[in-house]
């Protein structure tokens, strides 16, 4: 990347925030209600409801599109598939599973001597969950999630279920494994103008009625009501600092045309590997190992659940194809206490019985790549009707060596490539074959006549710019300030320190309302020019 001093012309705007998804809308929703002016730059294209089409070819247009990101490690990270593109980001073609973090996952450290404590317990953040989801909606049962924490019920029934989730709930109560229907940002009735569900199951091509709940309809759609500006194809390379060693602005590209935008505050909410990449892409002769990165963990922790997938075949027809994305009914626990697996650790969760299609990502053709010809097609004609199965998430121990840092090569812009060295921790991998034990127990208690499972995958990722009280241990401190720039803030998934095997986006919202109005509270601070 070329190094000269930026020319900084223009008007300076209060706030620039990197990133169109879902911790970066709720920063450009609060800011921009509160009069400041809102630039939000996003690197992908900008998507309207028209492209939003039910098929998997097109859905391959919403994830990643950007430049390559390089793997390692034993089980590198699947980021094309979880990560988004375009306005909206991930959460616009996310499967819209919406639990809250276990109470423990806050205080891991503290509690079992392993692990990583966040910055704040569950307390501090249950306010936010509950203004987020009467803000946003969500459908479940509160009182079913006996392993729920504590909180306000949800605002909406939970959705309806089928077949297929009926007979695998079923299994587990026969095992005395408690269930309830899937907390989800999906509408079971209208809501706040969303339309309810239709039940087609194309959750991962997005949700084109409205009735998931993504940035498209929700905080994104909010900001630019109140006045944010948000521009798409505009590809964020550096953070640019003064002489106070504060953000003065952000250098970016559109139409491959160099741009600089000057601000008084700056919000990266990208993701998990591309808010280091821009870190560690803007060092400087103040900042030698990349902007806010004096501890040296920008981009380490990164930690990827374990994903176990458990299968079936049943004599009656399951309905397979009916319902969402991400399953009907879940199961979640904080920790396994079974003799058999004494170095699982970190909680678990199963979405049961997630609307499948007969081929593509996730399809029921590639369940069985043992199978060619006539014995697919056969296979694949029962299947489609007879099918049922699960998902299970583990979590694990976050590892200080699982991380992302600059490559040797780059892309079309200069810019270094990120590479991402990722390797299941052992705690993590028992927890997998727990699952797979505990899922194909299951699939015998509810009555399938066949079963079995599919390889390990990776799946919600956290971590890249973690949040503590230690700025030698940590990134940011509990609203995602960076301990080293006052007036930078990091907003998603990777500020946590640690997962509680289950989906983040609840939290990533969460965390980001409450962080984003501790800045507004102190505005005053964060944004005068003459502090560090």
């Amino acid at each position: 990347m070329p190094k000269r001093r930026a020319q900084r012309n223009g008007e300076r705007v209060d706030a620039v925030v990197i990133g169109a998804g879902a911790a970066g809308g709720v920063y450009a929703a609060r800011l921009a209600r509160a009069g400041k002016r809102v630039v939000v730059l996003e690197a992908g294209p900008r998507w309207q409801l028209g492209d939003l089409v039910s098929s998997q070819l097109y859905a391959r247009r919403l994830k990643w599109r950007g430049g390559p990101v390089l793997g390692g490690g034993s089980d590198p990270i699947a980021h094309n598939m979880i990560m988004g593109s375009g306005v909206g980001g991930a959460a616009l073609h996310h499967y819209g599973t919406w639990p809250r973090m276990p109470a423990d996952a806050f205080r891991m450290k503290s509690l079992y001597g392993r692990g990583l404590d966040w910055p704040f317990d569950y307390d501090a953040l249950r306010p936010w969950y509950d203004r987020v989801q009467r803000e946003v909606g969500i459908s479940g049962d509160a009182q079913a999630e006996v392993f729920r924490p504590p909180g306000a019920s949800y605002p909406m029934p939970p959705l309806r279920s089928f077949t297929h989730g009926k007979l695998l709930a079923e299994g587990f109560r026969k095992l005395g494994l408690p269930v309830a229907p899937l907390p989800l940002i999906i509408n079971s009735v209208p809501y706040k103008g969303r339309a309810p569900c239709i039940y087609d199951g194309w959750c991962d091509a997005g949700c084109p009625t409205g009735a998931l709940g993504n940035p498209l309809f929700t905080y994104l759609r909010d900001s630019e009501r109140d006045g944010a500006t948000v521009q798409p194809n505009c590809e964020v390379t550096r953070l640019l600092t003064d002489d106070r060693g504060r953000v003065d602005a952000v250098e970016y590209f559109e139409a491959g045309e160099r741009r600089v935008l000057t601000t008084r505050v700056a919000v990266l909410a990208a993701s998990f590997v591309q808010n280091p990449r821009i870190l560690l892409n803007s060092a400087s002769s103040r900042y030698p190992t990349g902007l806010a990165n004096s501890s040296g963990l920008v981009g380490a922790y990164l930690t990827a659940e374990a994903m176990a997938f458990v299968y079936g075949l049943f004599l009656q027809e399951t309905e397979p194809y009916m319902g969402v994305s991400a399953g009907q009914f879940t199961h979640r626990s904080a920790g396994i206490r079974d003799p058999r697996h004494p170095r699982a650790f970190g909680g678990y969760q199963w979405q049961i019985a997630p609307a499948v299609k007969p081929n593509d990502i996730f399809g029921i053709a590639v369940t069985r790549p043992d199978l060619f010809g006539t014995r697919l097609r056969d296979f694949l004609l029962r299947a489609a009707k007879h099918l049922a199965y699960m998902v299970g998430f583990a979590g694990g121990e976050p590892v200080r060596s699982n991380r992302m840092t600059l490559a040797g090569e780059t892309d079309r812009l200069g810019m270094p490539l990120a590479r991402v060295e990722h390797s299941t921790d052992a705690s993590a991998m028992e927890t997998w074959r727990y699952l797979l034990e505990q899922g194909q127990a299951v699939m015998q208690a509810a009555g399938s006549e066949s079963m079995w499972t599919g390889p390990r995958a990776t799946g919600h990722v956290i971590g890249g710019t973690i949040m503590g009280t230690d700025p030698a241990a940590s990134v940011t401190d509990e609203f995602g300030r960076a301990h080293d720039v006052s007036n930078l803030f990091a907003a998603g998934a990777g500020l946590f320190p640690t997962g509680g095997g289950v989906g983040p986006t609840f939290t990533i919202h969460a965390v980001a309302l409450r962080s984003v109005e501790h800045l507004l509270r102190n505005w005053s601070v964060y944004a005068r020019p003459d502090l560090r």
